[in-house]
């Protein structure tokens, strides 16, 4: 890939006017979060032009789909967006149990729900906390993050695992909640908001993060639109858009809460929309887990979900339907179909096309950061090298998802 993309540039920038010079923003620097490389043209320290790579972590994410079965995927939506793993597994598991018109217990969209909202808070502390440590203000980055760790350890009892969660299958949870769940994630929601009230007045609402955030990398709600924007990116230029309201999935139109939006789409209200969708998070939450049903935490399928162990070596017909489901998979029923979901960064969708096998037959995932990243150029060019770092930093470019 270098040697492509140096020909290529030793190619568009042969001739340089004079006093121009090419810098290199990446692929390893420190303000690009990720393996991207954004070649930039200067005169003086003002952005003439710009091109960005993409491709240094790709992963053939969509090839593997069609090689693993339907839960054997998992693995791959866990290294999207690293950032809020749990959100891709949920939207992949979603799209598989639509195509097959599942219904899972209450308790189990209860589960998903609340972890969705946890983990889009988790994404939104390193989005917002990073900003602050790229443009030079630190401190609020440490605060938040002891919030995000309490999340982490809520993960950490519910799945196993902090990064990798793989919590959820088809038709169901690969376990169910712990004993303390429920009393942690009340006593959570009544640490976070002191502590997001506390990270405003420490960094938001601070006179030289305004006025150094403020009016730039701004792009307008057509040329958002055109992009393909979607998420709080898009919000934050004033549309509304919200999977979750505009076209509501798991109980989503059954809990009470409010979309914000921006003016003009710049690093201050892409900040400002994403510090007020973690208080409509926690708003989320606090609903779902004040009536938190009873029940199982998978549907009664014994041909799509794997019975319990002790059951497997004490009955005949149980043991069957293990190994049909380690051996042949579970069969999704033929057909094309897409489902989206509201991910931390925007739309997550995953498109299948099913021949009726035990893996599918294509996969594509619609991932949020592909398409912000795409603008980058336009949003940086003419404007400040020190600005394009806050920049990028606002649209929360994640390199895993953006290459998958």
């Amino acid at each position: 890939m270098y040697e492509k993309t140096q020909a290529h540039f030793e190619s568009k920038f042969k001739k340089l006017p004079e006093g121009h010079i090419l810098v290199n923003l990446g692929p390893s620097h420190p303000a690009t979060h990720g393996i991207l490389q954004n070649v930039i043209q200067l005169d003086g320290e003002r952005i003439v032009d710009s091109e960005s790579v993409i491709g240094y972590v790709h992963r053939c994410f969509e090839k593997l789909g069609e090689r693993y079965d339907y839960n054997q995927f998992l693995v791959c939506t866990d290294r999207m967006n690293y950032v809020s793993t749990p959100m891709n597994n949920i939207g992949w598991i979603l799209a598989v149990e639509s195509l097959m018109k599942i219904e899972v217990p209450d308790r189990v969209t209860y589960v998903r729900m609340i972890i969705a909202e946890l983990s889009r808070i988790m994404d939104h502390i390193v989005c917002v906390g990073i900003l602050g440590v790229d443009i030079g203000a630190f401190s609020g980055f440490l605060h938040l993050f002891h919030q995000r760790e309490n999340i982490y350890q809520i993960l950490e009892k519910l799945t196993g695992a902090r990064l990798t969660t793989t919590f959820c299958r088809v038709g169901g949870m690969e376990r169910d909640i712990y004993p303390e769940f429920e009393a942690e994630v009340k006593l959570l929601c009544k640490m976070l908001r002191p502590a997001l009230k506390e990270f405003n007045t420490l960094l938001i609402r601070n006179k030289i993060f305004n006025e150094r955030t403020a009016g730039i990398g701004g792009i307008s709600q057509e040329d958002a639109i055109s992009y393909g924007y979607t998420g709080p990116n898009l919000r934050a230029t004033g549309v509304d858009w919200d999977v979750r309201k505009d076209k509501p999935y798991m109980f989503y139109d059954r809990v009470d809460f409010d979309i914000p939006v921006g003016e003009d789409g710049s690093v201050l209200h892409r900040t400002l929309v994403r510090m007020e969708e973690m208080e409509q998070s926690i708003r989320i939450v606090e609903q779902l887990i004040n009536k938190f049903p009873s029940g199982a935490y998978h549907a009664d399928m014994p041909n799509i979900f794997l019975p319990e162990k002790n059951r497997v070596y004490n009955n005949m017909e149980e043991l069957i339907y293990h190994f049909k489901i380690i051996m042949h998979g579970i069969k999704v029923p033929a057909g094309e179909h897409y489902f989206a979901t509201e991910a931390a960064n925007g739309e997550l969708g995953f498109y299948i096309v099913s021949q009726g096998e035990k893996t599918p037959w294509r996969v594509h995932v619609r991932r949020p950061c592909f398409w912000y990243y795409q603008s980058f150029p336009d949003l940086i060019r003419g404007g400040l090298l020190a600005d394009s770092v806050a920049t990028m930093s606002s649209l929360n470019v994640i390199a895993g998802e953006l290459d998958c």
